[in-house]
């Protein structure tokens, strides 16, 4: 669920991944009236510039609003980022915005691994917080 809007998921037992529809993702991030026809034009544009997101798309059945299954384009969690970074909306921002900041500590992780170090300890010691404060409840 995002903004209480449904994105259809499937989970790939093989590959231990989860899959995302593409075309839920852009009708809430664009607001778009046809996403398909949306998804379809930026599709071409990945295509034209040689986009490696574009080769990764797969096409899965999945229950549409009708209860009948269709195949749609799906998208792992990777892929999925790639095609955010590329739609043009406010929605999309906050998630451009943590792509950005994930991607500089990384950088910043691989200059000097003891910031790694410390930021899976700090996350590590959040979790602890929070598994004791729902025990506790």
């Amino acid at each position: 669920m995002f903004e209480s809007k449904k994105v259809r998921t499937h989970w790939d037992c093989k590959k231990e991944q989860w899959l995302f529809s593409v075309i839920d993702v852009v009708e809430i991030l664009t607001d778009s009236t046809i996403p398909k026809r949306y998804w379809s034009d930026l599709k071409k544009k990945l295509q034209a510039v040689g986009s490696e997101a574009y080769e990764k798309i797969v096409r899965l059945k999945m229950e549409a609003p009708d209860g009948r299954f269709r195949e749609t384009d799906v998208a792992d969690t990777q892929t999925l980022l790639r095609i955010i970074q590329s739609i043009p909306s406010p929605k999309a921002e906050p998630f451009k915005q943590w792509l950005a900041k994930t991607g500089y500590e990384r950088i910043q992780e691989i200059s000097d691994p003891g910031q790694s170090i410390e930021r899976a300890r700090g996350n590590w010691q959040k979790s602890c917080h929070r598994r004791e404060f729902l025990t506790a409840i």
